[in-house]
C-alpha cells in the first residue's frame, strides 16, 4: 500500500498521452504537422484530461525511421518548426496543467550524424564513441531486430575499414556508452531540453542501451541509476519512463532500487500484461490477464508500471507462447499483410474489434482501472484505425483524425465522450492509482474483478469479457456498491453482492 502522495510523484496517477508531433496537426497546410499546429490544439488535450504529453521525436532526422534516426540531439526538425515554437508549445502545456516528456533516443543516432561521420576516421576522438570491430563477430547474424530489412547486427564501413554495431537497422550505428565522453553527452543532451521545461523522457529500447560493451562499467544499471541521479538533481519531480520489454523479473531490475526504493528508471510499461490483455480478448477469458496482474511485482518504492493498450511500433506479441500467439493472430489479425514481423500486429484496437463500440470501451475501462500509470497513443480517444496501405509500422502512425474528435465531441455515447468520462472518474478514485490491487475471485470465467485499497478507501472493478450476460457474486464485502461511472447503487447483504453485467459491460463501484 502506497501512502506517500506529493507533488514529486505527479506521474503515479497521471494520464500520458504519446502523440508525433509530424502527424497530430498541421498549422500551414503543408502536409507535415508542426508545433504550431500542436499548439492550436492543446485545448482538445486539455478537455480529454491528459496530465502528461509524451513527444515521440522532433529532432532533426534522416526520417528513414520516423524520427528515431537523429542527426542533430539538439535541435528541431525544420520542417516541425523551430526551437521557438517548441519552447512556446511547453509553455502553453504548462499553462494547461500539463508536462510534457520527449523520447530519448541515445542507443544510437543516424548514420549522418556528423558524430559518425567523424567516427568513421579511426584517428578520430569520436571514433570510440561507437561499437566498433575489426572482424565480423560470432553471432553478428543472431538476434536481428527487423528480419524483413536486415540480416545482420554488424556492417563493414569501407572508410573506418572496421564492422560497426547496429542493433536495430543498418542507418542506426549504436552508441558506445562505455565511453565516459559518450555518458558526458548525453547528460549535456538531457540537460538541454530541461532547461527548456521538460519533466522527463521515454527512454527508448532500454536494454539494447546497456548491452553495448561495457568494460568500463562494471554493472550497466549503474550507468541508468546516474542518469537518473542527474535527472533529479535538475529538477525533482522529473521521470524517467522506460521501454522495457522483458519479463517481469528481468524488467524489474530497471526499476533498481536494492534497498527497496527505486534509483533507476521510475516507471516500466507492463509489456506482458498487454500481451495478456489481448489473449484475454482473444479467448474471452478473464484468466490470461488475471494471472499476469497476480504474477505482476510490487515495483519499489517511488516507482511504477505503465499501462498501455498499444503504442507507436507494432502490437508485439513476442512474450507470448507459439500457439497461444497464433489465437491472437487468429482472432484480431487473421491476414499476413495486418501481421508483422511474426511477432505482432500492425492494427489498431477498434478494427481488431470489428468496429464493436461496447467491446472498444470495455478495453479502456481496463485500461483506467488496472494498476499502473495509463499511457494512450494519439488517436485512441476517437476510435483511429490503422492505414495498411501503408508500409510497415507506418500504418498505425497516420494522421490525427480531427473529424471525428469534432464529430464525436456532441455525442454523449461517442468513445471520445466515454475516455474523457473514464479519465475524469480515474482522476477522481486515488485508490486506482495508490492503493493495493487484489484479483477477486469469480465464480465465472469471462469476469475480472479487482479491487484497490488505500487509507480506508476501496474502489471495485467488475468486466465482463464475453458476448453474454452474465452474474456475479462477490464476497468478503463490507459496504454497498455505489456506481462510479453511472447512476446507482448494488446492496451487499452479509458481505456478498450480487453484480449484473450485460455482454463486455463493465462497472466500477465505490464501497461505503
Amino acid at each position: 500500500m502506497r501512502l506517500t502522495r506529493t507533488a514529486d510523484l505527479w506521474w503515479m496517477n497521471a494520464v500520458v498521452y504519446c502523440l508525433d508531433v509530424e502527424t497530430f496537426h498541421d498549422s500551414d497546410g503543408d502536409g507535415v504537422g508542426d508545433f504550431r499546429g500542436l499548439s492550436q490544439q492543446i485545448d482538445h488535450l486539455q478537455r480529454l484530461g491528459v496530465t502528461c504529453l509524451w513527444l515521440m521525436p522532433f529532432f532533426p532526422t534522416q526520417d528513414r525511421d520516423d524520427g528515431y534516426d537523429i542527426t542533430d540531439f539538439y535541435g528541431v526538425d525544420p520542417r516541425l518548426g523551430t526551437l521557438g515554437d517548441f519552447a512556446e508549445f511547453v509553455r502553453t502545456a504548462r499553462d494547461r496543467g500539463m508536462r510534457v516528456i520527449v523520447d530519448l533516443v541515445v542507443n544510437h543516432t543516424s548514420a549522418q550524424h556528423p558524430w559518425f561521420q567523424e567516427a568513421r576516421d579511426p584517428s578520430s576522438p569520436r571514433h570510440d564513441w561507437y561499437v566498433w570491430a575489426d572482424e565480423k563477430p560470432a553471432g553478428a547474424d543472431q538476434g536481428v531486430i527487423f528480419p524483413d530489412q536486415e540480416t545482420s547486427l554488424w556492417t563493414y564501413d569501407r572508410k573506418a575499414k572496421q564492422y560497426y554495431l547496429h542493433k536495430f537497422y543498418k542507418h542506426q550505428p549504436d552508441l558506445n556508452v562505455a565511453n565516459p565522453a559518450v555518458r558526458d553527452e548525453i547528460a549535456r543532451v538531457m540537460g538541454f531540453w530541461m532547461a527548456l521545461g521538460l519533466s522527463g523522457f521515454r527512454v527508448d529500447a532500454v536494454p539494447f542501451l546497456l548491452e553495448a560493451p561495457i568494460e568500463a562499467l562494471p554493472d550497466p544499471h549503474d550507468y541508468l541509476g546516474d542518469l537518473r541521479a542527474f535527472l533529479s538533481r535538475r529538477n525533482g519531480e522529473a521521470v524517467l519512463l522506460g521501454e522495457v520489454n522483458l519479463p517481469y523479473t528481468d524488467t524489474m531490475k530497471f526499476f533498481g532500487g536494492a534497498d527497496g526504493v527505486g534509483d533507476e528508471l521510475h516507471l516500466c510499461f507492463d509489456f506482458i500484461g498487454m500481451q495478456q490483455l489481448y489473449l484475454s480478448l482473444a479467448r474471452q477469458e478473464a484468466s490470461p490477464l488475471a494471472h499476469a496482474l497476480k504474477e505482476r511485482p510490487e515495483p519499489p518504492r517511488d516507482c511504477h508500471w505503465a499501462t498501455f493498450v498499444r503504442n507507436h511500433d507494432e502490437l508485439t506479441l513476442d512474450k507470448l507462447t507459439v500457439p497461444e500467439r497464433q489465437e491472437v493472430f487468429a482472432a484480431f489479425g487473421p491476414e499476413e499483410d495486418m501481421q508483422l514481423y511474426g511477432r505482432g500486429l500492425r492494427r489498431r484496437l477498434p478494427s481488431m474489434l470489428g468496429g464493436d463500440l461496447k467491446r472498444i470501451k470495455l478495453v479502456y475501462s481496463l485500461l483506467f482501472s488496472l494498476p499502473g500509470t495509463p499511457v494512450l497513443f494519439y488517436g485512441e480517444e476517437v476510435g483511429m484505425t490503422e492505414d495498411l496501405s501503408v508500409p510497415g509500422r507506418e500504418a498505425v502512425r497516420t494522421p490525427m483524425w480531427w473529424d471525428a474528435a469534432a464529430e464525436q465531441r456532441r455525442d454523449p455515447a461517442s468513445l471520445l465522450e466515454w475516455i474523457k468520462l473514464l479519465i475524469e472518474r480515474y482522476r477522481e478514485c486515488p485508490e486506482l492509482a495508490w492503493g493495493a490491487c487484489q484479483i477477486l475471485d469469480t465464480a465465472d470465467p469471462a469476469v475480472l474483478a479487482h479491487r484497490c485499497d488505500i487509507d480506508g478507501g476501496t474502489v471495485l472493478a467488475v468486466h465482463n469479457l464475453a458476448d453474454r450476460a452474465v452474474t456475479v457474486e462477490l464476497g468478503r464485502l463490507d459496504g454497498d456498491l455505489t456506481d462510479v461511472l453511472v447512476d446507482g447503487t448494488v446492496p451487499v447483504t452479509d458481505g456478498t453482492a450480487s453484480i449484473d453485467l450485460g455482454p463486455h459491460d463493465c462497472r466500477w463501484f465505490r464501497m461505503a
